[in-house]
């Protein structure tokens, strides 16, 4: 549950993210207040992004983090949602995160993480156009609109929908998860 109103964020990256998916919103989480941890495949791994503007330090292994410690997870696009899900452990961090009810951030290519959780069944998600087929596949019904949220899972398409994405975002972290 989120204390005092602040959260602690995951934000789950590998290389090649969508910088502005992951700068953007995370700038907004610390501008109202709320804590974010880079985590990863390897701690200590420096990650890029696609368009090489940005580069982040992973804080926290995937295998030493829990699911318990966060109030929050962020799934920025790009090529890393895809990199991520070859990996159990990525898949499996993200399907606790769903399963706990806490909210999940997911945007443009990220349901690919989500869809190799199998966590989609019966949802309502957005995402980029290149996978709305993969999304039905899933089980879910696609919607196109710039953010949908569902429960706990707040998804956009593109980084042009990511004002929406963030407002509605912290909206749902305001309400305490």
């Amino acid at each position: 549950m989120v204390v005092m109103g602040l959260a602690k964020i995951a934000v789950i990256l590998e290389d090649w993210f969508e910088d502005v998916e992951c700068t953007e919103p995370a700038a907004a989480f610390k501008e109202a207040g709320h804590d974010l941890v880079l985590v990863g495949l390897q701690a200590g791994k420096v990650v890029s992004g696609k368009r090489h503007t940005v580069q982040a330090t992973i804080e926290r292994s995937l295998e030493m983090a829990s699911v318990d410690e966060f109030d929050a997870l962020l799934i920025p696009g790009g090529y890393s949602p895809d990199r991520l899900r070859a990996h159990d452990v990525a898949v499996r961090f993200v399907k606790e995160f769903i399963d706990s009810g806490k909210p999940v951030f997911s945007i443009c290519h990220a349901p690919q993480l989500l869809i190799t959780a199998d966590v989609l069944r019966d949802r309502k998600v957005t995402g980029y156009t290149s996978i709305i087929q993969d999304i039905k596949n899933a089980g879910a019904e696609f919607i196109d609109a710039e953010v949908v949220v569902d429960g706990n899972l707040v998804s956009s398409r593109n980084p042009g929908d990511i004002p929406v994405f963030i407002r509605e975002s912290l909206r749902l972290l305001d309400e305490g998860g």
